[in-house]
Parts: C-alpha cells; sequence; structure tokens
C-alpha cells in the first residue's frame, strides 16, 4: 500500500474544505425556500472556504515533513478518505439525490462533519503546526453542534 506524505494528507484536508463547501452550496440552492436552513448552509460553506484557505497556506509549511509511523497512520487516513463521505464507491458527497428531506439534509451533514472530525484528527497527530489543526478542529465541533441543535428543532 502506498504511503501518504504530510503534504498529501494536508492537500486531502484541502479536498475535503472544497468538498464541504459544495455540499453547502448545494444544500442551500437545494434548500433556497426554508430561509433557516439556508442560512444554516451558507454559514457553513463560508466557513469550509475560510478552512480551505487555512489548509492552502499550510501546505507551504509541511512540505517536507515526513510521518511517523507512516504505514498505519496511511492505511487509517485513507480509509477515511474512501469512505462513503468521500471518496468511496457511491461517492455519496458529490450525489445529492438521496437527499429528498431537510431531515436528511441536516443528517448528511452531521455525518460529513463526523468524518472530517476524524480526518482532522488525525492530520493534527502528525503535522507540527498543531494549533492550526486545533482551531479548524474546534471550528468544525460548532459545525456539529450547529447541525445538530437544527436537527432537534426538526
Amino acid at each position: 500500500m502506498e504511503n501518504f506524505s504530510v503534504r498529501e494528507v494536508v492537500e486531502q484536508a484541502v479536498q475535503t474544505e472544497r468538498l464541504g463547501y459544495d455540499f453547502y452550496m448545494k444544500m442551500t440552492k437545494k434548500f433556497e425556500n426554508e430561509s433557516k436552513l439556508k442560512e444554516l448552509f451558507d454559514s457553513l460553506a463560508t466557513k469550509e472556504k475560510q478552512h480551505e484557505k487555512v489548509f492552502s497556506d499550510l501546505l507551504e509549511k509541511v512540505k517536507d515533513q515526513v510521518i511517523d509511523n507512516a504505514e498505519e497512520v496511511s492505511a487509517y487516513l485513507r480509509a477515511i478518505v474512501e469512505s462513503e463521505f468521500f471518496l468511496g464507491k457511491n461517492k455519496s458527497l458529490p450525489s445529492l439525490e438521496h437527499l429528498k428531506s431537510i431531515t436528511d439534509a441536516v443528517r448528511f451533514a452531521i455525518g460529513f462533519e463526523r468524518e472530517t472530525l476524524l480526518y482532522f484528527y488525525s492530520l493534527k497527530e502528525i503535522v507540527k503546526e498543531k494549533e492550526i489543526v486545533n482551531e479548524i478542529i474546534e471550528e468544525e465541533k460548532s459545525h456539529l453542534r450547529w447541525l445538530t441543535e437544527f436537527e432537534k428543532k426538526l
């Protein structure tokens, strides 16, 4: 199995944020007649775009870092990236046909945020810039809290 370099791991984090942005923008359009949901997804999309910039900037700092315990870390990170939320066989994130209701959309977004958190916790373990990743983890946790609170109101 091919190992990820730190650079590749951070590139995947950038891609994750792009996927999140795209997902939330599509949800904003799909539920444009539901003002509170539209506002929630629009806010989440804005945050994903900010995170993409942070990770893009981080790429310059990590270009030559080596992953300790590379084989184990690579296998774990690859499993997350290839999950249904990212690049799995059904490519669930890009395909939104299965989201028929507000509840479906919110539950899927909660799942996406959980998978993202798993990835970022793993990323934090292998980069030296832990404080940057910690800030994003805290933001992602707030996304999860917002979505969970919204789901309770449904």
